[in-house]
């Protein structure tokens, strides 16, 4: 495996990378997990758009389903120890430019996403910490939140404000998200968990933990081809160990996963994560941001798990891919050398 790479810009510490269908095409945005802006490219790596200039402290982009050129986003968010104006806003484009309010003002949120279920949209929110009085102050565990998504989203008055019940009261260093269909996976210190949407509003979510370790991220997908996905881990929090887990055996007392794979070598700040699909199979796309910084790719080679080195010395935060032209195209956010990269798999 090898990766061609374009360099389509520079933005200082670009963390954020999410899909968006703007004017019926597809679209990125990039953003920046400080106070810079967030940019908007199309398919094919060209600029477009400056969306805003700031306040940055962007960890999560979602575009609002059936809604061109309009998505929700965290602000504000600048660290772990920097979060308590951290708010979910709501962007889009109308009468010819970007118009940005507050939706939901949350300190700590770090993840959300919105999920689908008996055609009700809801938003889950997830805060890395609940409070803190000193740096790297983990005392205060993180929450889950939840909410109805309105329809009208772009017709509520600008002081409409979202109103978000916790679903659960207290994971610790609550840092992962993915989607898994219409379920999200959240991870912590705690482990790794499945959060399913009620059957109708007023219901209650469904919780299920997957893995009881320490979890900084996590993802599910099939690797190997057999039709089960495994469990694709990087752990603890900001840590540096990649480990791909199995469901365990129906005889076990344990119905949890299972370790099958650990790669030898430690990654440190393992951050970026994302699925792609590579010559008809699924693989995963890693990046970390300390010592070898590098874009790696993990895939299943009909025996065993292995790791590609995708590109080197950049500092991931984050990544996304999508297919174009027949080739797999992975989006992403250099941080740690402020680069905005298009890599083409081959």
């Amino acid at each position: 495996m090898k990766a061609e790479k374009i360099i389509l810009g520079e933005l200082t510490l670009c963390y954020c990378v999410a899909p968006l269908q703007y004017q019926g095409k597809r679209h990125f945005l990039v953003a920046s997990e400080k106070q810079h802006p967030c940019l908007l490219f199309d398919e094919a790596g060209n600029y477009v758009d400056k969306v805003w200039d700031g306040p940055g402290g962007t960890m999560t982009i979602v575009q609002v389903p059936g809604m061109d050129g309009a998505f929700l986003a965290t602000h504000r968010f600048y660290s772990p120890n920097d979060n308590k104006q951290a708010s979910i806003i709501l962007c889009r484009h109308a009468d010819g430019a970007w118009k940005v309010r507050t939706l939901l003002e949350l300190p700590g949120v770090h993840r959300f996403d919105v999920l689908e279920r008996n055609g009700v949209h809801y938003l889950i929110a997830c805060t890395i910490k609940s409070d803190y009085e000193y740096k790297d102050d983990w005392r205060f565990p993180g929450k889950v939140y939840a909410a109805v998504l309105p329809e009208n989203l772009t017709e509520l008055p600008e002081d409409y404000r979202l109103e978000a019940a916790v679903i659960c009261p207290a994971l610790t260093r609550n840092h992962g998200y993915s989607r898994d269909g219409q379920t999200g996976i959240v991870t912590a210190d705690e482990g790794v968990f499945r959060f399913t949407p009620p059957e109708a509003p007023g219901g209650d979510w469904g919780v299920e933990q997957l893995l009881a370790e320490p979890s900084s991220d996590a993802l599910l997908l099939d690797l190997d081809g057999d039709g089960e996905k495994e469990l694709l881990t990087l752990s603890p929090f900001h840590g540096d160990t990649l480990r791909v887990c199995k469901p365990a055996a129906a005889h076990t007392a344990d119905p949890q996963y299972e370790r099958v794979f650990e790669y030898e070598a430690k990654i440190p700040f393992a951050h970026a994560i994302c699925s792609a699909e590579w010559n008809g199979k699924q693989i995963a796309v890693i990046g970390h941001r300390k010592e070898a910084r590098d874009l790696l790719a993990v895939y299943h080679d009909g025996m065993d798990y292995r790791v590609a080195l995708l590109d080197h010395d950049v500092g991931p935060a984050n990544a996304l891919s999508y297919q174009l032209a027949g080739k797999t195209r992975i989006l992403s956010a250099n941080r740690e050398t402020n680069e905005i990269a298009l890599y083409t798999l081959f």
